[in-house]
């Protein structure tokens, strides 16, 4: 099993869980620049069941050992898509977004050493905060009108604490699918398969006939496109969770994040977003928490 030697966060794990996270920004710009982001969301989910449940089929199913933590992730992420919408539907992407993304690791690393049993050292906790930080000044682009969004910043809170609560339980879970002879590949696929099916059909009863029909449409011209943004986000998830059987889950979760700053960056060259002087500063920051990180 590869989670008994000692639990490091090397080089080649940082270089995995980057790449993870530039493949999760991708798929978000994805969402970010269509027209219907709870629609172009649903979607990605839907497509990665399609692209999840053959491969599945062919390399088998999970552990029964692992199968309890992936029903019990699968429920928790019925509350994630429930405050995903919530969030997205009272605030702006570039508001709701980084908190929830932002704040999950700080959750995480809090919770780390009565739920997984590890402390972060001082240096990782360091890490921890400044990737925390940074996020926050990447992806705010108005940190001074997030107060009168207040059911927005409600929704985006609870969403945090629901991704640390996935996250805790999928560390643990893809864990005990190693020790018991799997891999993680099977965990991954199987619960993308049963998390395609709550979000769309949130999105779906939320509309009215004419908006179901005006969906279809939506879709029909936009699955191309949405394919490769599933793949990344299976790939992503994927990276995230093998890397957690390698090194500190709270410091994988941190490192994940720093797809906000992947995320500002293809806005910029995609989107012809403004980067500025704060987004500069927060890069800087999460530079050095990932730094720390690796240190710690």
């Amino acid at each position: 099993m590869p989670s008994a030697a000692p639990l490091a966060l090397t080089w080649p794990v940082v270089a995995a869980v980057l790449c993870g996270a530039a493949l999760h920004a991708g798929w978000n710009a994805l969402v970010k620049s269509g027209g219907d982001k709870p629609l172009d969301t649903a979607l990605v989910h839907v497509l990665g069941s399609l692209l999840a449940l053959p491969v599945l089929l062919v390399i088998g199913p999970p552990q029964p050992a692992a199968l309890p933590y992936i029903g019990l992730s699968a429920l928790i992420h019925i509350g994630y898509f429930i405050a995903l919408a919530g969030a997205y539907q009272h605030g702006e992407l570039s508001l709701t977004y980084p908190i929830m993304r932002g704040a999950a690791p700080l959750l995480v690393a809090l919770g780390s050493a009565s739920l997984i049993g590890e402390s972060p050292s001082v240096l990782a906790w360091a890490g921890v905060l400044g990737i925390t930080g940074g996020v926050a000044l990447v992806g705010l682009s108005r940190p001074a009108q997030a107060l009168h969004h207040r059911k927005a910043l409600l929704y985006a809170f609870a969403n945090a604490g629901i991704i640390a609560c996935y996250t805790v339980v999928d560390g643990l879970g893809v864990r005990a699918e190693l020790a018991a002879g799997g891999s993680a590949p099977r965990y991954v696929l199987l619960l993308f398969v049963l998390n395609s099916v709550a979000y769309p059909l949130l999105v779906w009863r939320q509309r009215n006939p004419a908006g179901r029909a005006q969906a279809l449409a939506y879709v029909r011209g936009r699955w191309r496109r949405a394919m490769p943004g599933s793949a990344a986000s299976i790939a992503s998830y994927g990276i995230a969770l093998w890397a957690m059987t390698r090194a500190p889950v709270a410091s994988v979760a941190a490192l994940r994040e720093t797809s906000v700053l992947f995320a500002a960056l293809l806005g910029v060259v995609l989107l012809k977003e403004r980067f500025g002087l704060q987004r500069a500063m927060g890069s800087a920051v999460i530079v050095a928490g990932v730094m720390a990180l690796r240190l710690g």
